[in-house]
């Protein structure tokens, strides 16, 4: 049986042998399209750096919808209507800080988007003119998407 990448630790008061398990955190990536214009994405002002999606961790006791329209908010400034769950990203190397689980919505923006909270910059790019240096996984995320999208 695995450990699941688990690891003891003694209990400093009393000395008790307590197992540690490691287990991915729960992120959320938000595909923002403004309508006519292009889809959102913001310039990352902390490493890794590069252009990325919208999103971030889901705080605990938060549904993935409530944080993506949250990180949304923050990142962008703008609101989010006819959020729609896409699909999930688990690769373990998807994000060289640690193994993180990725649950990446859509949505239409509302309003006037401007980088706030780990946004150096944000830019409205054409879907058919996307940047190439794009942290984390997005460059294949926002292919399957396009992919998906001119399917419908």
């Amino acid at each position: 049986m695995s450990s699941g990448g688990a690891g003891e630790v003694r209990c400093p008061k009393c000395g008790h042998v307590v197992r540690l398990y490691k287990n991915p955190l729960v992120t959320v990536d938000i595909i923002i399209e403004m309508v006519e214009n292009g889809i959102v994405l913001i310039e990352r002002k902390n490493p890794p750096f590069g252009w990325a999606i919208p999103g971030g961790f889901v705080d605990y006791g938060e549904s993935l919808e409530a944080a993506a329209i949250r990180e949304a908010r923050e990142e962008t400034g703008i609101d989010v209507v006819n959020l729609r769950q896409f699909q999930a990203y688990s690769d373990p190397k998807r994000d060289p800080r640690g193994h993180t689980v990725s649950v990446v919505f859509t949505a239409l923006g509302d309003g006037v988007p401007k980088a706030g909270d780990d946004a150096k910059k944000l830019r409205i790019f054409p879907l058919d003119r996307l940047p190439e240096n794009l942290a984390f996984d997005h460059a294949l995320i926002l292919s399957q998407y396009l992919n998906a999208r001119n399917k419908r």
